[in-house]
């Protein structure tokens, strides 16, 4: 069966393209003026939530969300996700209403129009420097002592393996630490199954239902560097566990499932 849906789900992801980018590029004089003032910044975030929201629309996908935590746009925090496919950055533009910036790798000031947002308004981090590492957490700094989440993937990049996690990186937690905000895990379950990322193996994507918790927010008042190991270990942890639950949950379902002969798939 995958092998007669195999062009129709290829044909998809090339659909899920062209809509995101047709959105976009139709959006992008506004994102362009609205960039221009650091006080319009706000009004260029709702807008760039609804170009996401219109292109999960559009193209079939369904969100689930287990909402464990509701934001409090009131409460400056890091927000992090794991990574498994470019769905996960339409996605956060979805589950969270209220403004947060978004931290990513420096290589996304050089993406055609989407760059924009990387010269000013989110943060750009280049790993293999230093200086500009420094400097990028020294912005996150300010942007939650102003108030606004920050997200950041710990894994750094989109994991070849997923669902299996990459290990985590330090930034998210000296950040979180440094500042003595509470730090917000989020699980993506599927996302890769939906939306494959170049090089990860055994799904061709398609329309569905893709499946988000939005974990209890944890505490880091009081933490110090002593504590960043421990901190990101429990994060890990929290996002790895769900992974792995609904890994056992999906497999136990598939093989209670009868087939039209009465059989379940374990008696083939």
């Amino acid at each position: 069966m995958d092998t007669i849906l195999y062009p129709f789900k290829v044909l998809w992801r090339i659909y899920f393209g062209l809509v995101f980018c047709a959105t976009f590029i139709l959006s992008y004089p506004l994102f362009f003026v609205l960039l221009s003032n650091e006080d319009w910044y706000g009004h260029a975030f709702k807008f760039k939530r609804l170009v996401s929201l219109v292109t999960i629309t559009l193209t079939g996908v369904k969100v689930e969300v287990d909402k464990r935590y509701e934001l409090d746009p009131n409460v400056p925090m890091v927000i992090c996700p794991n990574h498994q496919s470019p769905l996960d950055i339409i996605l956060i533009y979805c589950l969270f209403p209220h403004y947060f910036v978004f931290m990513g790798k420096h290589q996304l000031r050089k993406v055609p129009l989407f760059g924009i947002f990387f010269r000013d308004m989110d943060i750009p981090v280049d790993r293999n420097s230093r200086m500009a590492s420094h400097r990028a957490i020294r912005r996150a700094v300010e942007d939650l002592e102003k108030g606004r989440p920050v997200v950041m993937f710990p894994e750094g990049t989109i994991s070849q393996q997923a669902p299996e996690l990459r290990p985590f990186k330090n930034g998210p937690f000296k950040l979180a630490i440094e500042t003595q905000v509470p730090i917000l895990p989020v699980t993506f379950v599927n996302n890769h199954e939906l939306l494959p990322y170049m090089g990860q193996t055994g799904h061709y994507g398609g329309p569905g239902l893709v499946h988000v918790i939005i974990h209890e927010p944890v505490a880091t008042n009081g933490m110090t560097d002593e504590n960043l190991v421990t901190l990101r270990k429990q994060i890990f942890n929290t996002i790895n566990d769900t992974l792995h639950e609904y890994e056992t949950s999906h497999v136990k379902s598939y093989n209670t499932q009868e087939d039209d002969h009465g059989r379940v798939p374990s008696d083939r």
